[in-house]
């Protein structure tokens, strides 16, 4: 029987450090490997430093039921 832990490998999308985490506990913040990480990202959204910068398609317009 295997007792190791299983942790899982990820990079933070905001400050690109590495960290782990156990996937039967996934954080509240992730993908971010920290909070202050996860409104940072929020920050920018709210203050329209991210943009979709090309036409969307009209499907991607239309409502689904």
């Amino acid at each position: 029987m295997n007792d190791k832990p299983v942790v899982k490998q990820a990079v933070c999308p905001q400050c690109r450090r590495p960290f782990t985490y156990d996937p039967a506990d996934v954080p509240k913040w992730s993908p971010f490997c920290c909070e202050r990480c996860q409104w940072i990202d929020l920050g920018r959204w709210l203050n329209g430093e991210y943009r979709i910068t090309r036409d969307l398609p009209a499907d991607d317009l239309e409502q689904k039921d």
